[in-house]
């Protein structure tokens, strides 16, 4: 735990720094340009195709028309367009990942590593591609284990703990290989992230939970559907904050481990200091003279 407190406030504390300000900026910019893009190009489209798809439905129809009979009539119109924005918005979390991994990871790492570990040899066990190779890999699996417990969200006690725990896991499993990726060899990587599996994984759903804040914006009111497109990208900007503070983390607390580690390896390499031995010839003792 004092290992973990000290990254999580020396993360706080390098988040005010002008660097990682204007990296933030970075993602922010992409996927804002790709948010208000694809909400013009097919705003009206999805939507009007998730409400002709819950129309078809008989059994949905008649529990909408239930709804609108207890909530009112606009309840119809105000829903397709939530169903689109709750499917929007995990493409942009894991959009924010991949683009945070990619572009501000290895900048956050060198600068955790330039201004606390200078003097920590960089092994490089693993380049930008496996870096990029093992992002998409996990990606895939959070998207799968996102579809598959898609069904249990719908449980109020479920739907405040599932999402955070596959993005926490997300997290844990992107951040972590990107933040000993230059430094550590492949060897030291995979035996740092078994020892410490469990503290990165509380980092990666702490950040998890952090990352589910900027969904509240939805939470407002139906007329913020409205600005979709620009509540999209203010949203990716909260995210890549969440995530820069993220990366922080995982880096103090990934470097000092693998400095901790290599401590360990040099002192269990050195051998024991034995007994002194003293080589000087006894002195020989005459016998008494008679």
């Amino acid at each position: 735990m004092k290992e973990l407190n000290d990254a999580f406030w020396r993360a706080v504390a390098y988040c005010l720094h002008p660097r990682v300000i204007g990296l933030s900026f970075l993602p922010l910019l992409i996927g804002l340009g790709l948010a208000i893009g694809l909400g013009w190009l097919y705003w009206e489209s999805a939507v009007a195709a998730v409400r002709g798809t819950l129309e078809s439905w008989a059994m949905v129809d008649a529990a909408l028309k239930w709804v609108e009979a207890m909530a009112g009539p606009g309840f119809r119109s105000v829903l397709a367009p939530m169903i689109v924005v709750a499917l929007a918005v995990p493409a942009v979390v894991v959009l924010s990942v991949l683009l945070v991994a990619l572009l501000m990871v290895p900048a956050i790492v060198d600068l955790v590593a330039a201004r606390r570990f200078p003097g920590l040899e960089r092994l490089r066990g693993a380049g930008i591609v496996a870096s990029v190779a093992w992002s998409l890999l996990c990606t895939v699996l959070a998207l799968l284990a996102l579809v598959v417990t898609l069904p249990l969200w719908f449980i109020p006690p479920l739907v405040l703990v599932l999402p955070p725990l596959i993005w926490g896991w997300l997290t844990y499993r992107v951040m972590s290989f990107d933040a000993l990726a230059e430094h550590a060899s492949a060897a030291e990587r995979r035996t740092l992230m078994h020892r410490h599996r469990w503290q990165l994984l509380g980092i990666g759903v702490v950040t998890g939970y952090l990352g589910a804040a900027p969904s509240l914006l939805w939470a407002a009111s139906a007329a913020t559907l409205i600005f979709a497109p620009l509540l999209i990208g203010v949203s990716v900007w909260l995210y890549t904050l969440v995530f820069a503070f993220s990366a922080l983390w995982f880096a103090h607390f990934c470097l000092a481990a693998l400095a901790a580690l290599r401590a360990e390896s040099a002192a269990l390499a050195t051998p024991p200091a034995g007994p002194v031995i003293d080589a000087t010839p006894a002195a020989t003792v005459l016998p008494p003279l008679a």
